[in-house]
């Protein structure tokens, strides 16, 4: 019985080292060696000040940004609370919340004059995480009429912005082509300054 105990001691104490100090912290060297850039969550920095990460999505205030999708975490985007919110497909809360969602962005889009009809589904639907930096090539494209008129920008050239930030399936076969919001937003201003 003594023999049995100490074994299962020595085994608990080879693993917590091995397993739960080796091993997470010979993984955290390597990934900053490898890949120093996703290994500190991809931050994105513009003229030396932090304005976000490309991993984690944010609000945008104003018709002259690119819009993400909406957060259910939190307040929005608060990755200490990140979750979906758990609401099935008929639930009568979430129907309510998707349909005016779907009359905000109509209406935003009407009052730029353009009569789109059709909203993107991820523009009113949170992903699981509540996080999701990323929007679909449809959901970019559907705001780029709106976002170049409050800019007095050329549309085709807001366009060729958008098609110049669209993210290939990765390996070529997984997920979808997206757009970062963060991404497309910074290069937006980079373009011209958001007209108020």
């Amino acid at each position: 019985m003594r023999k049995q105990i100490f074994t299962a001691v020595l085994y608990t104490i080879v693993t917590t080292l091995l397993l739960g100090i080796a091993y997470p912290l010979g993984i955290t060297v390597l990934a900053h060696f490898l890949m120093p850039q996703q290994a500190n969550g991809e931050l994105i920095a513009k003229d030396g000040v932090l304005v976000g990460s490309k991993l984690i999505g944010q609000t945008f205030t104003g018709a002259g940004y690119f819009q993400g999708r909406p957060s259910s975490a939190g307040t929005g985007y608060d990755a200490a609370n990140s979750s979906g919110s758990n609401l099935g497909p008929t639930n009568a809360t979430l129907i309510a919340r998707v349909e005016q969602s779907v009359q905000s962005w109509q209406t935003r889009e009407a009052k730029h004059g353009n009569a789109h009809t059709n909203v993107p589904i991820d523009l009113v639907t949170t992903s699981g995480s509540g996080l999701d930096p990323d929007i679909t090539v449809a959901a970019a494209e559907y705001q780029v009429a709106s976002v170049a008129q409050v800019r007095g920008l050329p549309k085709d050239q807001v366009a060729r912005l958008v098609k110049a930030h669209i993210e290939p399936r990765q390996f070529g076969v997984l997920g979808e082509p997206r757009v970062n919001v963060l991404e497309l937003n910074l290069a937006l201003d980079a373009m011209a300054a958001p007209q108020k």
